[in-house]
């Protein structure tokens, strides 16, 4: 079971822009709100992907957490080419540049698990355009604490979904993610746990979230 993505533009402009008055209890509804799931019509030059998986809120299954581990390998590799480049470019301060290189191995190290655990069913690597937000501080920070966010709510509102063994799996890529948010949120002087409790995303909060992004291109 599949459907397409269509990548809209993440206003990276916007996103640095609102770091300076950013109220640190800002809640993830509030950027997802602004984010469109397009369901297959390509909208703000984002380019139609094929192939991502829809997910259900069925009994746990093998199928299932083939679709559900999919769309976490999309996310993952998301972060780690954007990391990866923001390290070969080199262009952003001393304390970010380190930030993206170790992180970025953390993100490829993601990748390699996440590949192996699904084995002849991992989806393949997309082609990625990041445009500026590898090169410009303010962007890169927004970006990234946009992107890690992301990724622990997404792994956390599917867990329920994930038979044992894939939840397991899981389980231990999350953790890390939820530390590289709280880092990057410290980095840019926010508050690094604003909240007791995190709120999980849905699929279609999720899908909502990758389709804010245009990182994706075309299917490599």
């Amino acid at each position: 079971m599949s459907q397409h993505l269509s990548l809209a533009v993440f206003d990276t402009d916007a996103a640095a822009a609102s770091l300076d008055g950013e109220d640190a209890s800002e809640s993830r509804g509030d950027f997802l709100q602004k984010a469109v799931v397009a369901g297959g019509i390509v909208i703000s030059g984002g380019i139609l992907i094929g192939g991502l998986p829809t997910f259900a809120a069925s009994a746990p299954s093998p199928e299932q957490d083939a679709e559900i581990l999919n769309f976490a390998l999309t996310l993952e590799y998301i972060e780690a080419a954007f990391y990866t480049e923001t390290a070969r470019k080199a262009r952003v301060s001393p304390e970010l540049l380190e930030f993206a290189k170790i992180v970025g191995a953390h993100e490829r190290a993601h990748v390699a698990f996440l590949k192996k655990a699904l084995g002849n069913k991992a989806v393949k690597k997309p082609k990625l355009d990041f445009g500026d937000t590898t090169t410009v501080s303010k962007k890169f920070a927004a970006t990234a604490a946009k992107l890690e966010d992301t990724g622990v709510a997404a792994y956390n509102g599917q867990a329920a979904n994930l038979t044992k063994p894939a939840l397991a799996a899981a389980a231990k890529i999350v953790s890390v993610e939820a530390r590289h948010a709280a880092w990057i949120r410290a980095i840019m002087g926010r508050n690094p746990a604003p909240a007791a409790t995190d709120t999980p995303l849905s699929k279609a909060e999720a899908t909502a979230a990758l389709n804010k992004t245009s990182f994706i291109k075309a299917a490599s």
